[in-house]
């Protein structure tokens, strides 16, 4: 069953190739409006997410946020399939990293490095872009698909332009095998956790909030810098990222400071341009009560 799946998925992707842009885009039209009014996907878990992360906002803005939320959620799914048929250079032209060049110093003096990231615009784009606008050797961290055929398919064509994925499970051994490699291990951390015993706790739009002890974790093991990427569309189909220098030295830093650093920047963005968020995701839905007991 899998392999049929397989097979059908392929054949998707030919068709994909062949349909312009302009047409995924009125079908993106469509299926916002499917999500929003006709299956009204997660609407409680948006709406309870944004009122409580934006209580100074009234219900007609919450509305509009709502609305964005649905559209960019659409545009991301028939562009992260599309993805899958751009050519290196027409991939590059959509995806754009402006500054490069801060990453240069710590590749001459072969230094590996975090990169936090977050399911914020395309962030499905920003894997597949893998090595084609930087040195370092791009290390991705993902959740595998259950389907193998599928997920060997994305990893190869990942591959092509130099990402390499790895499984989150494989986290420490994948850490210790490009050790003697200048790297940079992409981690996309603004998921809840679900080893709450070390969840790092911030104070996140309003809330009390679990994260993802990784970056911290195996920054510190490691002494890298991390950075930060900030993702913007442009326009529709368009998108440029800055990289923000989080530390320089990690060491430097007390418990939870890094953590900390990382989603008061996610949060700053958040508040500008909130509708580019993945709103839809249970973030809220533990808390310090779930922590097991000794």
């Amino acid at each position: 069953m899998h392999y049929l799946i397989y097979l059908i998925f392929l054949f998707s992707i030919y068709l994909i190739y062949i349909i312009p842009f302009w047409i995924f885009y009125a079908f993106s039209d469509f299926l916002a409006f499917l999500f929003q009014y006709i299956f009204a996907y997660r609407k409680k878990v948006i709406f309870k997410n944004l009122k409580n992360s934006f209580p100074e906002k009234n219900e007609k803005e919450i509305k509009k946020i709502i609305k964005g939320t649905y559209q960019n959620l659409s545009d991301i799914l028939v562009e992260s399939i599309k993805g899958f048929t751009l050519s290196s250079k027409k991939l590059s032209k959509r995806f754009v990293i402006k500054n490069p060049e801060i990453l240069n110093d710590f590749f001459e003096k072969e230094q590996s490095i975090i990169g936090v990231a977050a399911h914020y615009g395309n962030w499905e784009w920003g894997a597949t872009i893998g090595n084609l606008q930087i040195k370092h050797r791009a290390v991705g961290f993902y959740k595998p698909l259950s389907n193998k055929y599928i997920d060997n398919y994305i990893k190869r064509i990942r591959a092509e332009n130099g990402a390499l994925l790895r499984s989150f499970k494989n986290t420490p051994e994948t850490f210790r095998l490009f050790k003697d490699q200048t790297c940079l291990f992409v981690m996309v951390a603004d998921q809840s956790p679900t080893n709450m015993r070390e969840a790092i706790w911030v104070d996140f739009l309003n809330q009390d909030t679990a994260c993802l002890h990784g970056p911290e974790k195996y920054a510190k093991i490691n002494n890298y810098p991390v950075i930060f990427f900030n993702t913007q569309r442009v326009k529709r189909g368009y998108y440029e990222v800055t990289m923000e220098l989080l530390t320089e030295n990690p060491l430097k830093l007390k418990e939870g400071e890094l953590t900390e650093l990382y989603m008061n920047r996610l949060e700053q963005i958040l508040k500008d341009k909130p509708e580019n968020w993945l709103w839809s995701h249970k973030r809220w839905k533990k808390n310090r009560s779930d922590i097991p007991k000794d």
